[in-house]
């Protein structure tokens, strides 16, 4: 059994502040006996693409790793909680939207970065991050085998189902959802099929508060294998939501016990090369 926190925290104008504010949180999810530890997207800044990018825009970034990184992995070894965190990373002449993953020694075992990049009011990641080029990696922690969608990614399936074929038992997903930007209930209906189809679990730590455009929602959420929400934090105030997740479930679930037995990838992978090809002769 394995005890996840999510932290629902809202980021003020001292960076500093917020990072030691996330630290704080992360002794006192340690302290009720968290094994692992996950932030919201971006969750120790604002969220800089709800204004379109100046050209200053990489100075807004930090490397990985880097100071924040740094400090959250000697807490994590001294904690013993494996950590995932979510920040603006800047690698060169690119930035990214990217997920560290601290292992509970504290070793940064790797980072994800978002691949899907949106564009749209209040939104306007395109001018900020570049698409991710680490694919979709599982990570074996001692919480368990995770992998990350960034908060647009696990729009595809195609990309939750590529961690599920690699065997991820809990997908994270560090998320900026603003207040009634999609009907209710969607965001977890999402997930619930997701979890449902891939045999998985799937935690969403969500950002929250009002910011200069947007008010984000918070209401983080975990669902399990089966489809259910089995926990859920409070919208709009900060909190720390605790679910503890028993990783038996993935194996007995419809996904693997039947779905995933079944797939006929000969005959539909590649499909949409034929679609495009079709396309070009009308149909």
């Amino acid at each position: 059994m394995t005890k996840i926190a999510l932290i629902q925290q809202q980021p003020g104008a001292d960076l500093a502040q917020n990072v030691r504010r996330g630290l704080a949180a992360l002794e006192e999810a340690a302290a009720a006996g968290a094994g692992l530890v996950v932030y919201p997207e971006l969750a120790f800044t604002p969220f800089y693409p709800q204004h379109r990018s100046g050209p200053d825009v990489l100075d807004l970034a930090e490397p990985v790793p880097g100071p924040t990184t740094d400090a959250f992995c000697e807490a994590a070894g001294r904690l013993g909680v494996v950590v995932v965190l979510n920040l603006y990373e800047r690698d060169g002449d690119r930035a990214f939207d990217t997920s560290p993953i601290i292992d509970a020694d504290g070793t940064l075992l790797g980072r994800t970065r978002m691949m899907h990049i949106t564009d749209y009011e209040g939104f306007y990641e395109q001018g900020y991050y570049a698409p991710g080029d680490t694919g979709a990696p599982v990570y074996d922690t001692a919480a368990g085998r995770l992998g990350v969608a960034i908060c647009y990614d696990r729009h595809y399936p195609e990309y939750l189902r590529a961690l599920a074929l690699d065997g991820a038992d809990l997908v994270v997903v560090p998320q900026a959802g603003a207040l009634g930007e999609w009907p209710e209930g969607l965001f977890e209906a999402e997930l619930r099929v997701a979890s449902f189809q891939n045999g998985f679990f799937m935690a969403l730590a969500n950002r929250v508060g009002q910011e200069a455009v947007l008010e984000f929602a918070g209401g983080s959420f975990v669902t399990d294998p089966f489809g259910h929400v089995v926990a859920q934090a409070p919208e709009q105030q900060e909190a720390i939501l605790y679910a503890d997740l028993d990783f038996s479930r993935c194996q007995a679930s419809p996904a693997r016990q039947l779905f995933m037995q079944h797939r006929r990838p000969d005959q539909y992978d590649g499909g949409a090369v034929r679609l495009a090809e079709a396309a070009d002769f009308g149909f």
